[in-house]
Order: structure tokens, then C-alpha cells, then sequence
């Protein structure tokens, strides 16, 4: 059985809340990139909260069978990637969120509305 985007897109959005993530933005990136359909956009206060988020997101992706492709920036918790396929989930320390700002790189993506 296998998971969709969405689906994954999901519950990395409920382990970053899980969390308490700040700013947690979705961009859809289907059509726009081959790299992912989803970036996953966060960022923590502390290099603690910023490593909890992606262990959290890490953790999930575990439990649904989802293939980690990808697992950087634990050590420094500056900026904290986890490539998860068709979703990217970036967890940001406060300060170099700003710095990089990659939803001004990928302004051409829509944002995912939550209800």
C-alpha cells in the first residue's frame, strides 16, 4: 500500500505542530518542480525545539512504511532538512529562516490552505 503526498504532507504538518513549530507554511510545488510536490516550511526557537520537530517528523515517516531519503543539518539544528520523496520538510532555527527565506525563492508556489 502505498502513501500519498498529501497524506505524508499531512503528518509532517501534525509532527511539526506537534511540536510547536512556528509559521508552519505549505508550498505546492506540483507542476512548478520535479524536486518535490511539497516543501514543508518551519522553524524553532532553540537548536532544541529545531532538532525535536525533525525527530518528530523523522518518527512519523517511520510509522507510515514512508522511505527517508534524506537527513541533514540534525547536528548544527540550523537547518534541518528531511527529504521524504515527494515532500521536503525544512525546520528552521529563527534566526537563519529569515537569513534564507526560501518561500521568496519559491514564490510561484501556492500555498496550502489548512482548514
Amino acid at each position: 500500500m502505498s502513501i500519498t503526498p498529501e497524506a505524508i504532507m499531512k503528518f509532517v504538518v501534525e509532527a511539526a505542530e506537534d511540536k510547536k513549530a512556528m509559521n508552519v507554511v505549505t508550498l505546492n510545488l506540483q507542476g512548478i518542480s520535479i524536486v518535490a510536490d511539497y516543501f514543508v516550511i518551519c522553524h524553532g526557537n532553540s537548536e532544541t525545539q529545531v532538532q525535536a520537530i525533525a525527530t518528530e517528523a523523522r518518527k512519523k515517516a517511520q510509522e507510515h512504511g514512508v522511505r527517508i531519503r534524506g537527513y541533514e543539518g540534525v547536528d548544527t539544528a540550523r537547518w534541518v532538512l528531511l527529504d521524504l520523496g515527494d515532500v521536503v520538510l525544512h525546520v528552521f532555527h529563527r534566526d537563519e529562516r529569515e537569513y534564507y527565506n526560501i518561500e521568496r525563492l519559491w514564490s510561484d508556489a501556492k500555498v496550502v490552505e489548512r482548514v
